[in-house]
């Protein structure tokens, strides 16, 4: 098993990036959401034009960053793939910075430490944010600012079950990637409008309650085969 997780909304209880643009950037910001969301711009671009609009120092971002709630579920999520040695990666096309400041409070170094994070990139020159897309495909017709479901496949290497969760728009081509899909908000609507199978979540929580049953049955299972296996 490998699970691949969004990070706004579905790590957190709030979308970070936008939490940002509210309170940094010139309202322009939402002529180039709107756009993305019309179809006419991929999200790559739309964060280009978006983060050019924030001003804001070190200080001020990272006491924004720290002040957007967990899920409340996440410990325990990130707990319970640490004990079952279950690999996890966040997706995101929001930034590293962000993500990795937040993961600081997702339990003790060693769990932290062993989520792998594909992401946009951010850096501070000045009071200004200069952003790049190092995960994102060239040539891509979606214009995504990090192509999942290429990183999905990477990653898995022949591991079985894939596992996805998430909540956005941003969200919708990594569930072809995926075998199983736990999903909320947009991206359940979007996956019931097109007949794509999934699972409700509302919490962390819920996904960790079935993971552990998964789990749970998957190590029963192994531990038949070994005991039939002769010695």
């Amino acid at each position: 098993m490998i699970i691949f997780a969004d990070f706004d909304g579905t790590i957190t209880q709030a979308d970070v990036t936008d939490r940002i643009l509210e309170e940094f950037a010139a309202p322009a910001w939402r002529d180039a959401e709107e756009a993305w969301v019309r179809g006419e711009i991929g999200s790559r671009e739309c964060l280009a034009r978006q983060m050019a609009l924030v001003k804001a120092s070190r200080a001020q971002l990272n006491a924004l960053i720290d002040s957007v709630p967990l899920d409340p579920g996440a410990l325990d999520f990130f707990r319970l793939a640490r004990r079952w040695r279950t690999p996890v990666y966040v997706l995101s096309e929001g930034f590293d910075y962000v993500i990795r400041r937040v993961l600081r409070r997702c339990g003790p170094p060693g769990v932290r430490s062993e989520v792998g994070v594909f992401s946009s990139h951010l850096e501070f020159e000045g009071s200004a944010l200069r952003v790049s897309f190092p995960y994102a495909l060239p040539g891509c017709k979606h214009g995504c600012a990090t192509c999942k479901p290429l990183i999905m496949r990477q990653a898995a290497q022949g591991r079985q079950p894939v596992l996805f969760v998430g909540d956005g728009l941003s969200d919708r081509f990594a569930v072809e990637a995926a075998d199983t899909v736990f999903a909320k908000h947009v991206l359940l609507q979007y996956c019931l409008k097109r007949g794509i199978p999934c699972q409700r979540f509302e919490t962390l929580a819920n996904v960790t309650e079935r993971l552990q049953q998964q789990l749970a049955r998957r190590g029963l299972a192994r531990r038949r085969m070994a005991a039939l296996t002769p010695r």
